[in-house]
């Protein structure tokens, strides 16, 4: 007995006394752990996606109407970034909602805040906002903000400037059968 643990135990102290077997240990532990995270991460997203509500028809929105959107006039929770006008309601709404952490962008124009990184009233404008007084690097950050809100939220539609009229989306909005049916009647 005492050879077989004299060797367990010279193979354990060779193993963790080489550096070059620490690092490859070291690299299957960190590939096992993304390999876990990544499959807890897939089971997670699916199951706790929330339902909510159903998609919005693509439109564009003037600033009034997107004010409407804040979450407490109507359910739904909208805001804008660099023009675009993304449906937060579904996935953001533990962050935009009412009395939530950002929840000062809803139904707003959130741009000039991000960009600045501030969160008071004193920051978004109620009318229009074109941003044109802002510098450089602060519309490269309203830039990376809007690509990040493209990868997360529903674009529903552009936010339209004083006396912009609004685009037709309905060709857009045509389901797959509908298409169908279009074609084989042309």
């Amino acid at each position: 007995m005492d050879s077989s643990e004299d060797n367990s135990t010279g193979i354990f102290v060779n193993v963790f006394t080489n550096p070059l077997n620490i690092f490859l240990l070291s690299v299957c532990a960190y590939l096992l752990y993304k390999i876990f995270k990544s499959d807890e991460s897939e089971g997670l997203s699916t199951e706790s996606e929330p339902a909510g509500l159903p998609p919005m028809k693509r439109r564009d929105f003037t600033v009034a109407e997107l004010r409407e959107y804040d979450g407490v006039k109507n359910e739904r929770i909208l805001l804008s970034v660099n023009g675009k006008v993304f449906d937060v309601t579904n996935r953001g709404k533990s962050f935009y909602g009412p009395n939530c952490a950002y929840g000062i962008f809803a139904g707003r124009d959130a741009s000039r805040g991000l960009a600045l990184f501030r969160l008071d009233k004193e920051v978004i404008k109620d009318g229009y906002d074109d941003l044109s007084d802002l510098e450089p690097s602060d519309m490269e950050s309203v830039k990376e903000w809007e690509m990040q809100f493209m990868e997360k939220y529903d674009y529903v539609g552009r936010l339209l400037k004083d006396g912009e009229e609004p685009t037709d989306y309905s060709d857009e909005e045509e389901t797959g059968d509908e298409q169908k049916q279009k074609s084989k009647d042309d």
